[in-house]
């Protein structure tokens, strides 16, 4: 006789400190040691001292060790010495996605959505008579036969251009992004570090991008005294430094990479916390740190405008709070016709997020 067998149900326990839950505080503590693997470990090993977050069954040497099996972990064969790998840089920016933005699922095509209908992959409410231009896939025919039958009558059938009815559809588009991130020494000023919050918003709007809109472009750049291009797998080692604050070089080389861009919508993002106190003038800089500098601001200024000209606006987020330094954001921002947001490290992540949803819903023309 088949039948089934029961025995009481024990729920199995999970051990504290196990590969996944180590394996996220790994991962955060990767952001504030610049994806130094070395020092993350050794970090690791203090909390573990400190809060016993391993046991007897599962100690920080076999963490280490499925580190390795699992491909988050090299070793140099002759120092010893551990770094991480793509696989890892991959998930401290998925860990950075979910802590910012939330769980977003997979999406094959980027779904920017603008209020002008046109030629698209997804269907609106809208209904119109056809006109001449409109894509023979955009008839709807069953409520196009239905027009003729009501106009004409069964008995003989006939169907002219006034019965054809077409389907409006969302316009999607496409979006090009600069993300320009402040590397001066101000952002680690005064005990409170701003550039890894900066970095790790960076990577969850790029995880973002490469997840939820495939389509869309998203280029980062890093300013100090200079400006340069960074990669997407650069991010996690990304450090200040003893750097002034050339504003101008950055917008500079964030519209010059926009213009070889072929989309619409084209913006910038700037993450800053200071003002603009260098510029480079042929081989030598400018620099003036004391109040804001009428040559620098100027040519910021006119920088910004310039932006404008191009239909290249300037979202700015900027995370201090010194009035002077706001009412230069506010002049900076009424020369682009950009945005401004001034919000705490905290606030960032989301700010951005919204910005960046609700500047894809322009209409293109």
């Amino acid at each position: 006789m088949r039948g089934y067998g029961f025995s009481q149900f024990t729920p199995r326990q999970v051990p504290k400190g196990g590969f996944d839950e180590l394996l996220k505080l790994f991962l955060e503590l990767l952001n504030y040691t610049s994806g130094d693997a070395e020092e993350a470990l050794a970090w690791l090993n203090e909390l573990d001292k400190q809060y016993n977050i391993t046991n007897d069954k599962y100690g920080m040497g076999d963490f280490i060790d499925e580190l390795k099996d699992r491909g988050y972990l090299n070793e140099d064969g002759r120092s010893g010495q551990f770094s991480i790998t793509a696989k890892t840089e991959q998930s401290i920016r998925q860990s950075a996605l979910e802590e910012i933005f939330g769980k977003l699922k997979k999406s094959g095509k980027g779904n920017h959505r603008s209020p002008q209908s046109g030629q698209g992959d997804e269907k609106n409410a809208e209904r119109r008579e056809f006109e001449f231009g409109d894509s023979l896939d955009q008839i709807d025919m069953t409520q196009s036969i239905h027009n003729a039958q009501v106009n004409h009558g069964i008995g003989d059938f006939m169907m002219t251009e006034r019965d054809l009815e077409v389907e409006e559809m969302d316009y999607k588009t496409l979006t090009s992004t600069v993300l320009m991130i402040d590397i001066s020494h101000s952002m680690i000023l005064y005990g409170e570090d701003r550039i890894t919050p900066a970095k790790k918003v960076a990577m969850a709007l790029a995880e973002l991008i490469r997840t939820k809109y495939p389509k869309d472009t998203l280029d980062i750049v890093v300013f100090g005294n200079d400006a340069w291009p960074i990669n997407l797998q650069d991010l996690p080692y990304l450090q200040v430094g003893p750097y002034h604050t050339n504003t101008y070089a950055g917008l500079q080389l964030a519209t010059d990479i926009l213009r070889r861009r072929k989309t619409h919508n084209k913006q910038i993002f700037m993450i800053t916390d200071g003002k603009p106190t260098c510029l480079k003038e042929g081989t030598r800089y400018y620099k003036n740190s004391i109040g804001l500098d009428r040559k620098v601001v100027n040519k910021t200024l006119n920088m910004a405008a310039q932006c404008k000209r191009l239909k290249i606006p300037i979202t700015t987020f900027m995370i201090a709070k010194d009035p002077y330094l706001q009412q230069f954001v506010r002049q900076f921002t009424e020369t682009n016709g950009g945005k401004a947001f001034y919000s705490s490290l905290n606030g960032l992540g989301e700010y951005i997020f919204e910005d960046y949803i609700r500047n894809r819903r322009r209409t293109v023309r």
